[in-house]
C-alpha cells in the first residue's frame, strides 16, 4: 500500500508502514511498559523469529497495517490498524487499533493524538462503520487520552489465554 504520512506535530515525524527492518525496534517499543515487559522481548535470535513470523503475516494481508512513527533512522512509536469485516450492523466493516506505543522521551508531544486521528481517518476512508479498541484497564491514563478522541467504554471485554 505504501502509506506514508507527514504527522502534524512538527520535527519531520513520519508515519509509515513497517518494514522487516523495524521488527525488533517495534517489539522494543511493546516491551518497554509495565505491561509488555513481562510478555515481550528479543535476547536472542531464536526470540526474534515469532516476531519475524507475525510480521510477515501481517505485511502480507492488506486488511493489516503495521505503522511506525519515525524520526530520522530512529522508530519511536508503533500502533497495528486492523480492518475486519463483519456480519453485525448490516455487514459493516470496523477497524481495530491494537498496541499503539510511543517511546517514553517523545510521549506528551502530539505523536499519539497524530497517530490516532491518522487511524481513524483510514478507517474513514476505508468505509468502516466504527473504530474499536481495547486498552487494559490499569491504564488510566490511556483511558483519558482515548475518550478526548470519542471513544467510550461500551462494553466489557474478555479474553482466553491459550
Amino acid at each position: 500500500m505504501g502509506v506514508d504520512v507527514e504527522l502534524p506535530i512538527g520535527r519531520g515525524v513520519v508515519l509509515r508502514e513497517a518494514v522487516a527492518g523495524d521488527v525488533r525496534a517495534i517489539v522494543h517499543l511493546l516491551a518497554a511498559d509495565q505491561l509488555g515487559a513481562s510478555q515481550d522481548g528479543i535476547a536472542t535470535q531464536d526470540d526474534a523469529q515469532p516476531y519475524l513470523r507475525a510480521f510477515e503475516a501481517i505485511d502480507a494481508d492488506p486488511a493489516h497495517l503495521l505503522m511506525v512513527g519515525v524520526d530520522g533512522p530512529d522508530v519511536i512509536a508503533t500502533m497495528q490498524l486492523s480492518f475486519l469485516p463483519g456480519m453485525a450492523r448490516h455487514g459493516a466493516r470496523r477497524a481495530q487499533i491494537e498496541a499503539v506505543r510511543v517511546r517514553e522521551d517523545h510521549r506528551n508531544r502530539g505523536l499519539g493524538t497524530a497517530m490516532i486521528t491518522w487511524a481513524v481517518d483510514e478507517a474513514r476512508r476505508r468505509d468502516c462503520a466504527l473504530v474499536q479498541l481495547t486498552t487494559d484497564k490499569s491504564r488510566r491514563d490511556a483511558h483519558r487520552f482515548y475518550e478526548r478522541f470519542g471513544f467510550h467504554a461500551s462494553h466489557e471485554g474478555m479474553k482466553l489465554t491459550i
